[in-house]
């Protein structure tokens, strides 16, 4: 079993711990929506929540799989963010993880195809 502190950054571990631990109290609807999925599906694969991937926190990510997904608010579609976005899925990627995007508004009204799309990846 990998755990965090075995893909985070070693000195930014402490720091990024407890963003991922305030990421987890506060999901937003979007993330509680597809965290609900992805805890009842039966992918059989295990997801973790708000998980530190070097110096990365992914929102959710199959480790046996290598498989990380992302749920973008409407901040993700500034231009700043998009590139950063660009960034961090390149180097997620480097380090052989493949990265699927959604957007808070596909997780919540087409909830069955975010589901066929994951199970597609795995």
């Amino acid at each position: 079993m990998i755990r965090n502190f075995q893909t985070a950054s070693p000195d930014r571990y402490d720091l990024l711990k407890t963003f991922a631990r305030e990421n987890r109290n506060n999901q937003t609807h979007a993330e509680k929506c597809l965290w609900q999925q992805l805890r009842e599906e039966t992918f059989g694969v295990k997801f973790k929540r708000q998980h530190i991937i070097y110096d990365f926190i992914a929102d959710f990510v199959c480790l046996e799989k290598k498989l990380i997904i992302e749920v973008d608010g409407a901040y993700h579609f500034t231009e700043v963010q998009m590139e950063y976005d660009v960034y961090r899925t390149e180097e997620l990627e480097r380090f052989g993880f493949r990265v699927l995007r959604f957007t808070n508004e596909e997780v919540i009204n087409e909830t069955m195809k975010v589901i066929t799309t994951i199970k597609t990846a795995l």
